[in-house]
C-alpha cells in the first residue's frame, strides 16, 4: 500500500481508471474487473462524472453509475477508496468549475455512486473563465459538509495550481491535496513545470494515460494488424511516426530479464519517478488486468530506468 500525501489514504500500488467502464466494457465485464481487482488487494478506484458521455447512447455519468451498483452489491463502499472528478464536458452540465456546477455535479455523482462521501475530488480541467476564489470556496464547502473527504487537481498548469494552493492556504480553504498529470514514457512534458512544484509542495500525482492508450503494451507496433481493434488505436499509433519502436525494443529486452510482460515495466517506470504515488491503468477484461498486476512488487535498477529515459527522450522531443 501507498499512502497519498497529507490525505493519508492507504491506497494499492495500482490505481484502477474506470474510463472503460460503460464505454468499451459493460457492466457485467466491469464487474468482473473489479472483482479480480479487489481479490489481488485493490481499493483505489478513479472515474470522472463524465465517463463516457462520447460513448454511443450514453450521456455521461455511466461509469459512476456501474461502480455505486457493485460496491452496493458487493456491501464494499468502507473498503474502496474512490476518486471522481468534476469540471469535464457532459451533456446537460455546465463546463465550468462554477460554485453552481460543482455543487451540483457532486450532488449528481453521490447519488450514481449511492454513497454519501466521495474519497478523493478532482477538478479534472481548469477553468480559467472562472476566478478560483469561487471554485475553491466552492469545493471547501463540500468538505465542510462531510460529501468529500479530500480535495485533488488535473490537467492545470504549474503557475494555476500554485496559485490555487496560495488563495486556499491564504482563505483557509480545504486545499488539493493530489494531482493527476498526463505522464508517460512517451509523454514527458509533465517534468518540466509540474512535477518540481509537486516535489516542493509535497503532493503526490497519480498519472493517468501511463500505457499511452495502449502503445506502451506493444499493441500498435510497425506492422501491427491490432491498429484498427481499438477506439485509442489512431491516437496511440501516433507514437511511432515519433521514433516510439525504440522505447518498445527496450521495454522488450528489460521485460524479458524480469520475465515479465511490458506493461508492469512500465508502470514500474513510472512509480519510480518523483511525486508519483501510483500510476492510473484502465482494464477492460480480467486478462488486461492481469497483466498488469505483476507491476506490484517490480522495481527496476537504476540502469533500466536510465535506459527507458533516454530511448523516450527522442519520443518526448518530437512531440
Amino acid at each position: 500500500m501507498v499512502t497519498l500525501g497529507s490525505t493519508g489514504l492507504d491506497v494499492f500500488e495500482l490505481c484502477l481508471g474506470g474510463n472503460v467502464w460503460g464505454w468499451t466494457a459493460d457492466e457485467a465485464q466491469s464487474f468482473e474487473v473489479l472483482d479480480a481487482y479487489v481479490a489481488a488487494g485493490g481499493n483505489f478506484l478513479d472515474t470522472a462524472n463524465q465517463y463516457s458521455f462520447w460513448a454511443p447512447g450514453n450521456d455521461g455519468g455511466m461509469s459512476e453509475t456501474i461502480i455505486g451498483r457493485w460496491m452496493v452489491s458487493r456491501g464494499n463502499r468502507a473498503d474502496v477508496v474512490l476518486a471522481t472528478k468534476v469540471g469535464g464536458e457532459m451533456p446537460g452540465l455546465p463546463h465550468d468549475l462554477r460554485a453552481s456546477t460543482i455543487a451540483r455535479a457532486c450532488d449528481e455523482s453521490l447519488a450514481r455512486l449511492q454513497t454519501d462521501y466521495i474519497d478523493l475530488y478532482y477538478a479534472h480541467f481548469d477553468d480559467l473563465g472562472t476566478p478560483l476564489e469561487e471554485t475553491l470556496d466552492a469545493f471547501d464547502a463540500l468538505v465542510r459538509a462531510g460529501k468529500v473527504r479530500h480535495l485533488a487537481a488535473s490537467n492545470h498548469s504549474a503557475p494555476r495550481l500554485a496559485s490555487a494552493l496560495e488563495i486556499s492556504a491564504r482563505e483557509g480553504f480545504a486545499s488539493y491535496e493530489v494531482f493527476q498529470p498526463h505522464y508517460s514514457l512517451v509523454e514527458r512534458e509533465f517534468e518540466a513545470e509540474l512535477q518540481p512544484l509537486l516535489v516542493e509542495k509535497g503532493i503526490p500525482s497519480v498519472p493517468y494515460w501511463t500505457l499511452a492508450q495502449g502503445f506502451l503494451l506493444g499493441k500498435y507496433r510497425p506492422g501491427s494488424a491490432g491498429s484498427d481493434a481499438s477506439p485509442r488505436a489512431g491516437e496511440a499509433s501516433v507514437y511511432l511516426k515519433r521514433g516510439g519502436a525504440a522505447v518498445l525494443e527496450v521495454l522488450d529486452e528489460i521485460a524479458a530479464v524480469h520475465e515479465t510482460t511490458l506493461g508492469p515495466v512500465v508502470l514500474a517506470w513510472t512509480a519510480a519517478q518523483p511525486s508519483v504515488a501510483t500510476p492510473i491503468a484502465s482494464a477492460r477484461t480480467v486478462e488486461q488486468l492481469e497483466g498488469l498486476l505483476p507491476f506490484v512488487g517490480l522495481t527496476l535498477t537504476d540502469d533500466e530506468i536510465a535506459r527507458l529515459d533516454a530511448a523516450s527522450a527522442v519520443v518526448t522531443s518530437s512531440s
